[in-house]
């Protein structure tokens, strides 16, 4: 199986699977809290993210089947990394005011963005 696909794969199922712990955040905001998580609503962002990310990378093997390897490590990087951004936000807004996380960001984002761009631009010209 193609690589995109198999981590869309992957990606689908834990964003299934996650559907249980933004359910768990919802009832149990309380117990969530008392770990120091104030922003447990960040878990149903990572929820989404991990669907639609999966569903782009399954989508991108799909429609641009033969395409160059750079450009698979590209889309795999962010489209990977992208959802997980939102784990250590559920900790409060000032985690995004570190440097570690900002240069994941910056990496993760352009990534994503300029590797999309890349595989338009790829498939239609």
């Amino acid at each position: 199986m193609p690589l995109l696909t198999s981590l869309g794969l992957v990606s689908l199922a834990l964003g299934g699977l996650s559907g249980w712990l933004v359910l768990a955040a919802s009832q149990q905001a309380p117990w969530f809290h008392r770990r120091g998580i104030v922003a447990p609503r960040r878990f149903l962002s990572l929820h989404l993210d991990w669907v639609m990310m999966g569903l782009i990378l399954v989508a991108v093997d799909l429609v641009v089947p033969e395409r160059p390897a750079w450009l698979t490590a590209t889309l795999a990087v962010g489209l990977i990394v992208n959802p997980l951004l939102f784990i250590p936000l559920a900790w409060g807004p000032q985690v995004s005011r570190h440097v570690a996380y900002r240069a994941v960001t910056l990496v993760s984002f352009s990534a994503t963005s300029g590797g999309l761009t890349a595989l338009a631009l790829y498939a239609l010209l």
